[in-house]
């Protein structure tokens, strides 16, 4: 136990320390690198564009980080169905975390990066904050492929370029042919491009469970949920505005995630 709070502590202070690195390697060396073509016409420059579009993607994860956090689920309390004015606790629907100690509604799992867990009031969140993590993690993958590429002269045609780049770097580096500065960007693409997959491949697992209306917890239980339409699913997810919290990061406006779940 004292290992999972340990971790808890840990995990988000990594995502955090994570994400102020790639906000300056876009901000002070991948930007700045962007060079325009004075014979191309254009009325957006593109390292603007670029800025822009990161700037997009990292608002709407750090915003749904932050929601994740703040949406937290409810504290159940002691919900044995034997204290004076309360009801028992369906256990398909409810579950105690050992790391926050409380009772959640809904659970689906304990997110260790948020030190939170996720249930019905922040699930929509968290589903975007993947989503957003993800898109950001690759695309700083591609910012920091076309940096190095025109750095080091480097051709990503042939497609095992990218997986000599790292061991090959790592003896120039020895060497002297590679500065240091350019090795630690070589080394966060790996890092950015495992985030970015594990975050995707999380999302994807994410959405289906939501699609079959049912959570990582009942699904690891082997709990059997009543079948009920998708799109049903979805919306007491999303809510009626899932457009506009995909763009915005909000809280979970016109969707039903407070009313009880069906089990």
């Amino acid at each position: 136990m004292l290992a999972l709070r340990l971790l808890n502590v840990v995990a988000p202070a990594y995502f955090l320390g994570i994400s102020l690195v790639t906000f300056v390697l876009q901000l002070f060396l991948f930007l700045p690198s962007m060079h325009e073509d004075p014979a191309a016409a254009r009325l957006v420059s593109p390292a603007l564009l670029h800025g822009a579009f990161f700037l997009f993607l990292s608002a709407n994860a750090l915003g749904n980080y932050v929601l994740v956090i703040q949406n937290s689920p409810d504290d159940l309390g002691a919900c044995q169905g034997t204290l004076a004015g309360r009801d028992p606790c369906p256990a398909p629907s409810t579950h105690f975390c050992r790391v926050c100690a409380r009772v959640t509604l809904r659970h689906d799992h304990h997110c260790f990066f948020t030190g939170n867990c996720i249930g019905s009031r922040n699930m929509r969140n968290f589903v975007l904050f993947c989503l957003y993590t993800s898109l950001a993690c690759l695309y700083s993958t591609v910012a920091g492929v076309a940096y190095i590429s025109a750095v080091l002269s480097i051709s990503f045609a042939h497609p095992l370029a990218f997986l000599t780049l790292l061991p090959t770097s790592i003896s120039q580096f020895f060497s002297g042919a590679v500065l240091g500065s350019e090795m630690f960007v070589i080394l966060m693409l790996y890092l950015w491009l495992a985030i970015g997959l594990a975050c995707a491949g999380f999302c994807c697992h994410q959405l289906l469970l939501i699609l079959r209306g049912q959570t990582r917890h009942q699904a690891r239980k082997g709990v059997a949920v009543r079948a009920r339409p998708w799109r049903k699913n979805l919306q007491e997810v999303f809510g009626k505005r899932w457009l506009l919290g995909l763009l915005v990061p909000m809280f979970n406006v016109g969707s039903e995630s407070a009313k009880p779940w069906d089990k």
